[in-house]
């Protein structure tokens, strides 16, 4: 199955759901920040999600306990992968050098950079 884009409201019941790891829409809600959203605006989410593929549910009576089928690290590479192409133009360069920019990292966390990749390198080899 193909991973499509998530809506920031799609994004946060997500969220949500990985961490619970499965819920009721009343859990759901509880787990939000204040101002909570109505009971109706979060169910529609979650069918929109559950038809998109993203997550499934398990019938209890008039009840149903969602549970996520794209798992999180699926969903992180998925939009890590979009980042690099569309704002990096896959270049791993150009994505440290806006961090290091724009973070205003100093020596020390560049000096941390360095030594991570070595042991990267260093396993690889």
């Amino acid at each position: 199955m193909q991973i499509k884009e998530l809506t920031k409201a799609e994004e946060q019941v997500m969220q949500i759901l990985w961490q619970l790891n499965e819920a009721i829409v009343k859990d759901i809600i509880e787990k939000m920040p204040e101002p909570k959203p109505a009971y109706n605006t979060v169910s529609t989410v979650v069918r929109v999600l559950e038809g998109k593929g993203f997550i499934d549910h398990k019938a209890y009576g008039n009840s149903h306990v969602y549970f996520a089928v794209i798992k999180e690290p699926e969903y992180k590479k998925f939009t890590f992968d979009k980042m690099m192409k569309n704002y990096f133009s896959n270049s791993y360069q150009s994505l440290v050098s806006f961090i290091a920019d724009e973070k205003k990292l100093g020596l020390k966390e560049l000096d941390e950079l360095t030594v991570l990749i070595n042991n990267l390198k260093n396993k690889r080899s």
